[in-house]
């Protein structure tokens, strides 16, 4: 599994058009807004790199109104879900 987070500022006044956009794309885990130099983080789960490049380089670069994104690779997983889940079932 590939996890992905893009940071990503949407055209004026599209941030939730964009948003309800990209929730709806396979393999799109979460979109959250935010406030800061971003507009929407989307998170991403996807089986390889090539579903990664074909999700991010062909659907997401399609869409109007993206004007800037930043792609950051999760390299590994580490949050207290993760550690509660490996505790409950014996490990």
């Amino acid at each position: 599994m590939v996890t992905a987070i893009v940071l990503l500022n949407a055209a004026r006044g599209r941030v939730n058009e964009v948003a309800g956009t990209l929730a709806d794309i396979d393999g799109v885990s979460e979109v959250y807004s935010v406030g800061g130099r971003y507009d929407l983080v989307v998170i991403i789960r996807v089986p390889s790199n090539e579903a990664l490049a074909e999700l991010v380089t062909e659907k997401m670069q399609n869409l109007p109104d993206i004007e800037d994104t930043e792609t950051l690779i999760a390299f590994r997983a580490q949050s207290r879900h993760d550690l509660e889940s490996m505790f409950s079932i014996g490990l």
